[in-house]
């Protein structure tokens, strides 16, 4: 139960960052609500457009605003950053945002020296660990948006192949968010049974397992196929941080596959990424060393390896 009024801040107005402020109002998790934005005609218009909704949802202040009007948020959530161009590399944009990151964490440290950061610019994994780096923050009060979103596609899928309630299927996508991560199959299950055993009784002889195989290239391939169709991606990322803020506001103590520093966990040290963890009022509460099968395992530290390598040759 709530004992005081929630404040959360959005940094960044464009297309995530506005969606984000919108579900939070509409779920009611928070009574102040800042977004801030280097445009702020942006960020002012997109406060005037969400609070026009205030008499259909729970009371909540909607504000546009600067960094002193974060004054000690509770959570505080950056969606901003630069996009990746054609032709630039993935080094290209972390250096972008390096550069970003370094004018806007101090400030959030700044006025809210006790809140929790939540990383959902891209690359979010590399950018929640600069974020680490730079805030000063315990790892328990910055955490990255990691594979929810990811996990979240592929039980929404699964479903959909086997015609059942998302909510029924247990499963996680790990690793990086982008195109290294991993669906951990063998910690998949459907009524308690392991998703081979599940396919093998619904399917009968039509299961055939090829959905191991598209399934997965679908959720990696589903932004690019969003931006191409639609020009960007939203609506899905804030429902994922929606809940991720829900799990804090309210201590769940819930599992999810946020992006969180490994000091040894699956052998990994000092590096951020999508595991599953516990995550309740103090942000995150612990990661969850989960038993991969062996070959998850080797592709879950290649994507780790992966993420060294970028951070090592990032401006930090």
């Amino acid at each position: 139960m709530k004992t005081k009024n929630v404040k959360i801040s959005v940094i960044g107005a464009g297309y995530v960052g506005s969606a984000i402020a919108y579900t939070l109002m509409l779920a009611g998790l928070a009574e102040e609500i800042v977004i801030v934005d280097l445009d702020k005609d942006k960020a002012l218009g997109e406060s005037m457009d969400i609070s026009h909704g205030a008499a259909f949802v729970k009371p909540v202040n909607i504000v546009a605003g600067d960094y002193k009007d974060t004054l000690d948020s509770d959570i505080v959530i950056i969606t901003a950053g630069a996009a990746q161009k054609p032709g630039e590399t993935r080094l290209d944009l972390v250096n972008k945002n390096v550069s970003i990151f370094k004018a806007i964490v101090p400030k959030i440290v700044e006025y809210s020296p006790n809140s929790i950061i939540l990383v959902v610019s891209n690359p979010v994994d590399i950018l929640s660990y600069i974020t680490y780096k730079i805030s000063g923050f315990p790892k328990e009060r910055v955490i990255g948006s990691g594979t929810v979103l990811d996990t979240s596609r592929l039980r929404s899928a699964l479903a959909e192949y086997f015609n059942i309630d998302a909510r029924s299927i247990h499963g996680y996508i790990i690793g990086e968010h982008g195109d290294s991560e991993i669906v951990a199959w063998s910690l998949t299950n459907i009524a308690g049974m392991n998703i081979d055993d599940y396919c093998k009784i619904v399917k009968k002889e039509k299961c055939d397992f090829a959905f191991k195989e598209y399934i997965p290239l679908g959720v990696k391939n589903a932004a690019n196929e969003m931006i191409n169709t639609k020009g960007y991606t939203n609506y899905g990322i804030s429902v994922a941080v929606r809940r991720i803020c829900e799990a804090i506001i309210r201590d769940e103590k819930s599992l999810l596959t946020v992006s969180t520093l490994l000091e040894g966990e699956f052998g990994e040290e000092d590096i951020y990424i999508g595991v599953p963890s516990i995550v309740g009022k103090t942000g995150l509460v612990r990661p969850i060393e989960v038993k991969l099968s062996a070959e998850e395992l080797r592709t879950f530290k290649a994507s780790a390896q992966l993420m060294k390598n970028i951070i090592e040759n990032s401006n930090l």
